[in-house]
C-alpha cells in the first residue's frame, strides 16, 4: 500500500467524525502565512506531527521516519483547505475529519483545528466566516 492509499485508509475508516464547517472558517492573510510557516517547520518530516499539502492539512500523533506505514505513525485527522480563497492570500477550512485512533485519544474536531489555527492566533469559534450569501433566482423564459 502506497502513502496515499494509507491516507485514504486511515481517514475514511469506520468510526471516523467528519464535519463540515458551515459556514467556512476563513483565515486571514496574516494568520494563514504565520500557520503555514508553522506547519512547514512542524512537517512530520522533520521532527513534527503535520504533513501539509495544498489541499489539506494531516496531524499524526508522532514524527515519520521514513514513509507513515514504515514508521508506526498514526493519522490523527484531516483539515481540508483551499488556498486562494475568498482572496488570494486567504486560507478557507471547509472540511474536519476525525481518526478514529484520534477520537480514543482524545480529540475533536474543535481541538484538531484550534491546533492548527492556534498558530495564527486563532480559534475555530472565533475565526471568520465565508458569507452565506441567497442562492440565485430561477432562470425563467
Amino acid at each position: 500500500m502506497d502513502g496515499a492509499e494509507l491516507l485514504a485508509a486511515q481517514a475514511y475508516d469506520e468510526g471516523v467524525i467528519t464535519e463540515v464547517i458551515r459556514p467556512a472558517a476563513i483565515v486571514p492573510e496574516g494568520a494563514a502565512r504565520a500557520i503555514l510557516v508553522e506547519l512547514s517547520l512542524g512537517d512530520v518530516s522533520n521532527g513534527g506531527v503535520w504533513h501539509s499539502t495544498t489541499t489539506m492539512w494531516s496531524r499524526y500523533d508522532r514524527p515519520w521516519s521514513g514513509s507513515p506505514a514504515s514508521t508506526g505513525a498514526e493519522l490523527i485527522g484531516n483539515i481540508q483547505v483551499a488556498y486562494g480563497t475568498p482572496t488570494k492570500y486567504e486560507i478557507t477550512l471547509y472540511r474536519v475529519t476525525v481518526t478514529r485512533f484520534g477520537q480514543e485519544n482524545g480529540w475533536t474536531v474543535e481541538l484538531l483545528s484550534d491546533e492548527a489555527l492556534g498558530y495564527g492566533g486563532l480559534t475555530l469559534a472565533e475565526c471568520p466566516r465565508a458569507a452565506l450569501n441567497a442562492p440565485p433566482k430561477p432562470f425563467r423564459y
